[in-house]
Order: structure tokens, then C-alpha cells, then sequence
């Protein structure tokens, strides 16, 4: 049998220490997410901004009847939309090609903010369940993305970063003309939620 032993602590303030361990007169509170940083060499990323809330954007990302009217750059479509808002829920859509191919996206969602910001990734399934299709080169490439929606004047700062594992995978992204997509997408966006109001 092996025995792993972890050495001492290092003399820290107290304030510093509650990160680093429990300490059993002190609250037990959760840290703040990270907070994400762009890397050129594996990220992607766009800010806009839009007349139209963070309310209304938060909702466009999570109401599935919405989904299907935007997230798929035309003549491109999103067929269906799976919503189940929490970490670690489904974050499913199904887009289908101008010439009627469809093409199934299954992810999850990891960090939800009401109306801030949502994080979600097709590099795992629902329940945190690593997603082998999106490793294996049948869903493409792993990716997370990070979008915020920030309060500017009476609309909104939109801001998606996309993160991925490696060169290659950002490389193939980019040769998606993930920009030009992404743009299109957040206009189609913008337009079906100006049409519900």
C-alpha cells in the first residue's frame, strides 16, 4: 500500500489560507469563478454590441423556441433545441445543411449567471459526461464558450469567447469563418428578439 503525504502549508496570511484550505473557524463560502482569460493561440473571440438587453440576449440563448428561430447562420437551420439550465444540463441543438444533412450538437452547460453570462462546451454531455464524439473527430472539435452580456447605454456589450484544447482546433474554427458565423448568428439574434417585442 502507498502512502501519499501532503506537505505543510505555507505560512500564509489568513485571508489567503481559507483558499487553500478549510479552515473550521472560518464561513464556508465558494469562491467566484475564474475568471477567463483569452490565449491567442487556442481561443477565439468577438465582442458587439447590440440594441437589445442582456435580458432579452440571456433569453435568446435559453429559450429553445428562440434557438431555432437564430443560433444557425442562414441558409443554415436549427431544426431543434434541448434547454436544461443548470450545470451540468443539456445544451442540445440540431442544425440541418442547406442540402438537408443534419447534424446533431450535444453539450452542456458549466456556469450560468442570470442575465451575465452562460459557459457551455459540446466537449462533455450532459451530467459532466466526457462527450468521446467531440475527441474523436465525429462532432468536429472540443470547444467551450463563454458569452457575457453586459449592461451599455440601453443595450447590451456581447461578448463570446471561444476557448479549445489546442492550435489545431482553434485553426479549424477559424477556417469555419467562426467570426463571420458567430456575427451572422448574434444579427439573427438580435432581429428575432426585436420581433418579440
Amino acid at each position: 500500500m502507498r502512502i501519499f503525504t501532503i506537505p505543510a502549508l505555507p505560512d500564509l496570511p489568513r485571508h489567503d489560507r481559507g483558499k487553500l484550505t478549510q479552515d473550521t473557524n472560518e464561513e464556508n463560502t465558494m469562491l467566484p469563478p475564474l475568471a477567463h482569460t483569452p490565449d491567442p493561440r487556442f481561443d477565439l473571440s468577438f465582442e458587439r454590441l447590440i440594441d437589445i438587453t442582456p435580458t432579452q440576449a440571456w433569453a435568446a440563448w435559453t429559450t429553445p423556441a428562440l434557438i431555432t428561430q437564430w443560433f444557425t447562420p442562414s441558409p443554415w437551420q436549427t431544426t431543434q433545441a434541448e434547454v436544461d439550465l443548470r450545470p451540468g444540463g443539456r445544451f442540445f441543438t440540431m442544425m440541418r445543411s442547406p442540402e438537408g444533412q443534419e447534424f446533431p450538437n450535444e453539450g452542456c452547460f458549466l456556469e450560468l449567471v442570470e442575465n451575465q453570462k452562460l459557459v457551455w462546451t459540446n466537449g462533455l454531455l450532459p451530467g459532466y459526461r466526457p462527450n468521446a464524439a467531440a475527441y474523436t473527430g465525429q462532432a468536429g472539435f472540443a470547444f467551450t464558450a463563454i458569452l457575457t452580456f453586459t449592461p451599455h447605454g440601453n443595450g447590451t456589450k456581447y461578448s463570446a469567447l471561444v476557448v479549445h484544447g489546442d492550435e489545431k482546433s482553434r485553426e479549424q474554427h477559424a477556417a469555419m469563418h467562426f467570426e463571420e458565423g458567430w456575427g451572422k448568428a448574434l444579427e439573427q439574434l438580435v432581429a428575432c428578439m426585436k420581433r418579440q417585442a
